[in-house]
């Protein structure tokens, strides 16, 4: 929303067009771009309310009939969204802070885990940019430790058949993190 109680084109939009949020064209013009989901694919959704992003994921697994997938996990309990949503796509209340990664592989199709993860995971805003910045990656790291492995992080080397703490993305999977942005970091290039 741009201004105090202002509705944005974005905001007015997304109602326009059925979405529950705006966060909507964040994923859509991702997908637009890169096509990182395609029909048939799997898809978790780590920080899903209010469900803008299992919108766009569903949408984007084209007819019923490709099949695919769709799990959302939030803190907070969400109602799969009724417009642009069908029977592929559900929802989970869970702190993904503290849940398992063989908890989330459970999840998945035939527990293969996930051909593309999304996290929009955001903390709850102090208003402290650094602060809130670094909680957000705090929980980007999160979605990487639950999308590739903890030993991911350790190591340059990604052991993917290893234990029962390996990751639930699939090999040649995407993921895509949100992270809020501290005014220290504004102007800097992060990007590969």
């Amino acid at each position: 929303m741009s201004g105090v109680g202002a509705p944005d084109f974005f905001y007015r939009e997304a109602q326009r067009l059925g979405y529950v949020a705006r966060s909507a064209f964040k994923l859509l013009q991702i997908q637009k771009q890169y096509k990182l989901i395609k029909p048939g694919s799997s898809v978790l959704d780590l920080g899903c309310a209010p469900g803008a992003w299992l919108q766009v994921a569903c949408q984007s697994l084209g007819p019923l009939d490709n099949g695919g997938s769709v799990v959302g996990i939030d803190i907070k309990k969400v109602k799969v969204p009724s417009l642009h949503c069908d029977a592929r796509v559900q929802t989970a209340s869970a702190d993904v802070i503290n849940l398992p990664s063989n908890q989330v592989r459970a999840l998945s199709p035939k527990q293969k885990g996930f051909s593309v993860i999304l996290s929009d995971m955001c903390p709850s805003v102090s208003g402290i940019t650094t602060k809130d910045a670094a909680l957000s990656v705090e929980l980007g790291m999160r979605a990487v430790d639950l999308a590739l492995g903890p030993a991911a992080l350790a190591s340059p080397v990604n052991n993917s058949d290893s234990s029962t703490d390996s990751g639930v993305l699939k090999p040649g999977g995407h993921l895509v993190i949100k992270l809020l942005e501290s005014q220290d970091a504004q102007g800097e290039n992060f990007r590969k």
